[in-house]
């Protein structure tokens, strides 16, 4: 393995919202022995937290609810932690030519480290099991998305029931559904507002907005294995449904009152706009650095993450403490994601993916895998500026990635970015929905096992 370091996301912004905190913080709320037990009980294996400054294990979950039992027996397994310090070091990966002003693999002291998957000898983590705990408040927004979007106007309501029946997962409003449960067990509501609930439909909105708009500058034709908008209905029709779905999702976060998050969501739809514009702009330049593939990941995914789970902290009540948490664990989930969706690029087929393999790189986008491999490889080089004009260029280059170690060393790339989400739930209390939030985060590391 290679020792290298991976520097801490800075990309000049407020520092309120990009400084790495140490956790240092306690919960108190209760944690009642009854429900661990009762919990413990119900899982076909325990799952433990190994508490590595004392050397405890900690059985994870207090609650009785059945969605929480049934999550518990959907595990085949125990999950543990493991701890670097105690033999198991992840490789930290950056490229060389990184300032480390923008990149720090730098682990906060006694911070719990993330569990390396190959010594764990459980099954993999399902989507539905970990969605369990939040079926109902998913059932309830999917019932509600079609009505909100497409309600005005036939053509743009038959556009958002492909979209939103294209079979998306659903993880970002799952997200704020299980982050509002988590802190809200810290604020004392037994309930989620009707603000978490609307929250994670402007989301998905925005989401399936992106998507649209997506589809339209990549000229895809695909998406999740179907015929896109734009495909179906033409470029005019896809640009205007996407633009409603923007407009509308800003109507609905107006009328939330809360001047924080509406700053919050509103910043990511600017992102979006900044995003494809960086990409656009960098289009086969093998010169591209590591920091700037990461700032472009987290405009185009990070940013709405984390801003999905920061308001669902803040529509909770909890403090700047705790907001601020979960919105570094959105972003370091965002980015992980975005890492291994580059790293699937080049493993998975086509249909695997829902589109052709190789798309990102045909283009022009180089992502982690490439930026890695352009620092061993000067052939890569050669065929990306010229654009594929070869045949059989693109599988060529795609063999290049391989062999030069880009796969394995963007896969750390994404381990790191997990670790530090890992980290960023440890100022929660203890509950089947942290534990889903960290299962979460395996889940996508998962994907490139």
């Amino acid at each position: 393995m290679m020792s290298m370091t991976c520097h801490n996301l800075d990309f000049g912004f407020t520092k309120t919202v990009f400084d790495l905190y140490a956790c240092g913080c306690s919960s108190n709320a209760s944690f009642c022995r009854s429900s661990v037990r009762n919990y413990a009980k119900s899982s076909s294996s325990s799952r433990k937290l190994v508490d590595r400054r004392r050397g405890i294990a900690l059985c994870r979950v207090s609650s009785t609810s059945s969605s929480v039992r049934n999550y518990a027996k959907s595990s085949s397994s125990s999950r543990k932690l493991v701890d670097r310090r105690r033999g198991i070091a992840l490789c930290r990966v950056s490229s060389t030519n990184t300032p480390a002003t923008l990149l720090s693999g730098k682990v906060a002291q006694g911070v719990p480290p993330l569990l390396d998957l190959k010594e764990e000898s459980r099954g993999p983590i399902s989507l539905k099991n970990l969605f369990e705990l939040v079926a109902d408040d998913l059932q309830t927004l999917n019932q509600n998305l079609q009505s909100i979007v497409g309600a005005e106007n036939p053509v743009l309501m038959s556009a958002a029931e492909q979209i939103f029946g294209a079979g998306g997962k659903r993880m970002r409003p799952a997200l704020v559904f299980l982050v509002s449960r988590a802190t809200s067990e810290l604020a004392g509501l037994k309930e989620l507002t009707t603000e978490h609930r609307r929250l994670a439909e402007i989301i998905e909105m925005i989401h399936t907005a992106s998507l649209i708009h997506d589809d339209v500058l990549d000229d895809s034709n695909m998406r999740r294995g179907q015929e896109t908008v734009h495909q179906m209905y033409g470029t005019r029709v896809a640009v205007l449904a996407g633009d409603f779905m923007f407009a509308q999702s800003s109507w609905y976060l107006a009328n939330l009152e809360n001047l924080e998050v509406i700053k919050l969501i509103s910043q990511v739809i600017k992102d979006f706009a900044s995003g494809e514009i960086k990409q656009a702009s960098s289009l086969f330049d093998c010169d591209l650095k590591l920091e700037e593939y990461l700032l472009k990941s987290y405009y185009k995914t990070a940013s709405l993450i984390a801003a999905s789970t920061k308001g669902a902290a803040v529509f909770s009540g909890v403090d700047s403490t705790i907001t601020q948490k979960m919105y570094e664990y959105g972003k370091n989930l965002g980015l992980a994601f975005q890492v291994v969706d580059d790293i699937l690029d080049f493993t998975q087929s086509a249909e695997q993916l829902g589109k052709p393999a190789g798309s990102d790189l045909v283009n022009g986008n180089l992502t982690a895998p490439v930026i890695f491999a352009l620092e061993k490889e000067p052939k890569l080089r050669d065929i990306i500026e010229s654009e594929f004009s070869e045949p059989g260029s693109l599988n060529e280059a795609i063999e290049l990635v391989k062999s030069c170690g880009g796969i394995e060393r963007a896969q750390e790339l994404a381990k790191e970015k997990a670790d530090l989400a890992i980290q960023n739930l440890q100022c929660l209390p203890e509950s089947a929905f942290r534990l889903a939030l960290e299962d979460m985060v395996l889940y996508n590391l998962e994907r490139i096992v």
